[in-house]
């Protein structure tokens, strides 16, 4: 059977903050203390890395659920199907809808159930649930629908991966820069005209690493006592992710049976450049190959970290014509893959 994406679609928040926006910031050691240096050096340093130079936040009147409904909206419309035969939607995401100001997230109803209800579904046999799952959360998504597509339970599914990180980070905390918001969305057909899943693999690693990424008050000594803010251990994501996702990627296409020559483009969450490029670089030397140019689309430059929204915004953006150089045609074969809290790690072979 072939179970293929037939539509895509992506909201990108209209906020543009850039780097130099954070100049006035505060930031502090993890202990509370003042960094030696400023943050020209800060900021510098963080760019380096991390290649992001900008990055986009959700106007305050729209929440993650709103985020995820207008990316929907794309990518129902570009299937051109009737949303009343859809029969589930996974929403990935990990902090519900937060609301500026407030100290807690709002996960009742569903995110995935929320957009339902914004559709205007009426069909009570379509499925809504929420997928919490770290920034692997979407494609672990596309992992179950085409599930329930093999199994026959289902013919139709939209996987949504929507986040607004920016309403959950502590302003004193240099990382802070990273998070974005946003949101894209897929519609999975079965016996689609074009497109097939044809391998995937997912792992979960906590015996020591689940942890790595975690909820804590802020550096600020004087501040909050009840609010906690994401925060991370980034040297030892840094070498989790490059030890464990090239192997995980490799796993997936060899059992798809498809070479590494046949592969057109990874799309792998825009977690970090300088990490993604190392994976990458990895990943090839497992196949005794230097990495292809352009193999690798990066919007992490302009839009930051959006969590689970990384890689559906990302496919949507190439699948488009909107991040040019790079482009997909029929029958290319494609890589999906992620990485994050948990930690869990997830990849998809894919053919176009």
């Amino acid at each position: 059977m072939n179970i293929g994406i037939t539509g895509t679609g992506s909201y990108i928040p209209s906020v543009i903050t850039k780097n130099e926006d954070f100049l006035e910031h505060h930031f502090l050691d993890t202990n509370g203390s003042n960094f030696e240096y400023d943050n020209h050096v800060i900021i510098e340093k963080f760019q380096a890395i991390t290649g992001i130079t900008e990055r986009r936040y959700a106007p305050s009147e729209l929440k993650t659920s709103d985020l995820g409904f207008l990316a929907s909206e794309k990518a129902i419309e570009d299937a051109g199907i009737d949303r009343e035969e859809l029969d589930y939607i996974i929403f990935a995401h990990n902090f519900g809808d937060l609301t500026p100001g407030k100290i807690q997230g709002d996960t009742l109803p569903s995110l995935a159930t929320r957009v339902k209800h914004l559709l205007q579904i009426k069909n009570p046999k379509c499925v809504a649930y929420d997928m919490i799952f770290g920034c692997p959360g979407w494609v672990e998504g596309v992992i179950q629908a085409s599930a329930f597509i093999q199994s026959g339970l289902a013919k139709k599914c939209l996987v949504i991966g929507g986040e607004t990180l920016s309403r959950v980070v502590d302003e004193h905390d240099r990382d802070s820069m990273i998070y974005s918001d946003g949101a894209g969305a897929v519609i999975l057909e079965a016996n689609a005209p074009s497109g097939k899943m044809l391998a995937h693999g997912s792992e979960t690693h906590a015996n020591g690493e689940a942890y790595y990424l975690f909820f804590d008050k802020t550096y600020k000594n004087e501040g909050c006592a009840d609010t906690r803010y994401i925060k991370m251990h980034g040297r030892k994501i840094y070498e989790f992710a490059c030890t464990h996702v090239p192997n995980a990627l490799k796993q997936c296409l060899d059992a798809s049976g498809a070479k590494i020559e046949d592969v057109k483009k990874i799309f792998i969450h825009q977690a970090n450049e300088k990490m993604d490029e190392a994976i990458i670089k990895r990943f090839y030397r497992l196949y005794g190959q230097a990495v292809p140019e352009d193999i690798m689309p990066m919007s992490i430059h302009k839009l930051g970290n959006s969590s689970v929204a990384t890689v559906p915004t990302l496919f949507d953006l190439v699948r488009k014509g909107e991040l040019p150089p790079h482009k997909i045609s029929k029958g290319d074969v494609i890589l999906f893959a992620s990485v994050g809290a948990g930690m869990n790690i997830n990849a998809i072979a894919y053919s176009v």
